[in-house]
């Protein structure tokens, strides 16, 4: 048993498999999420990964996985198995997320959320708020004492993007980017205009609403769009791509009974 963990973060989207060795995340990749790969294709694909790395299977400690997808997560099970010699741990309900979950659901929060969250925590301390910009665009609020204290979800940019060009006859699907002015002179410019800074101003009126009911916070950003988002507003303090998968380890550190 080695010194590497495999932490795949499964989101509707993509799939960002990322590489730690030891706490230091070594490297990782961002890939598009099939819920029709078959097991045999899901381990062969993870195993390339690691020959990429120079990693061999039989160096890894574990292989961790937070999914949002559950068509995905029996065949990459039996995927790790057969082709990684690892019984993957998941993000679920009933583990040790060292966090009170003060919510209605617990077992309904989604896994990326939780590692989100106890990452944030874990890094800033409370009360923080973090912003994961993915197919969909949540915020989950952490209290002083760490303790999980609910959310928002909203449909990301990308939903909004493709139902806008799936439901008109003559508008284009159009890259997600700030446009160079807020007043379009064409089609595609008129669309990122509406696009970019009509959920800047979701973001900051959802931000400011839950600053307003939680207090002082510190607000992190993960997530795709995360940089080109906190360019444009001063309510976001810290921008960290890798959010996620540092809360993921966090999470399987915790049910190794280890200190992380």
């Amino acid at each position: 048993m080695g010194e590497f963990l495999l932490a795949l973060d499964v989101g509707n989207t993509n799939t960002v498999v990322g590489l730690f060795e030891g706490e230091a995340l070594r490297t990782h990749w961002r890939l598009t999420t099939h819920a029709e790969r078959t097991a045999d294709e899901v381990g062969i694909w993870l195993h390339q990964l690691l020959r990429w790395e120079k990693v061999d299977p039989a160096d890894l400690e574990a292989v961790a996985v937070a999914s949002v997808v559950p068509q995905v997560d029996l065949r990459l099970n039996e995927g790790v198995k057969r082709y990684l010699n690892r019984t993957p741990f998941f993000v679920e309900p009933g583990i040790r997320t060292g966090m009170p979950l003060l919510v209605d659901a617990p077992q309904e929060l989604g896994a990326d959320r939780l590692c989100d969250a106890v990452a944030a925590f874990a890094e800033h301390g409370g009360p923080c708020l973090v912003l994961d910009f993915g197919t969909a665009i949540t915020w989950e609020v952490v209290s002083a004492e760490g303790e999980y204290l609910g959310g928002v979800i909203a449909p990301g940019p990308g939903v909004t993007a493709d139902a806008l060009s799936s439901k008109t006859a003559k508008l284009p699907s159009v890259a997600m980017a700030p446009p160079a002015r807020v007043i379009g002179k064409g089609t595609v410019d008129s669309i990122q205009s509406g696009l970019f800074y009509g959920y800047l101003g979701l973001i900051e009126g959802v931000t400011r609403r839950i600053l307003d009911e939680l207090g002082e916070a510190t607000v992190v950003a993960t997530g795709g769009l995360a940089g080109a988002f906190a360019s444009e507003t001063d309510l976001i303090h810290h921008v960290e791509p890798d959010l996620t998968l540092h809360g993921l380890r966090l999470m399987w550190a915790l049910n190794q009974g280890e200190t992380a």
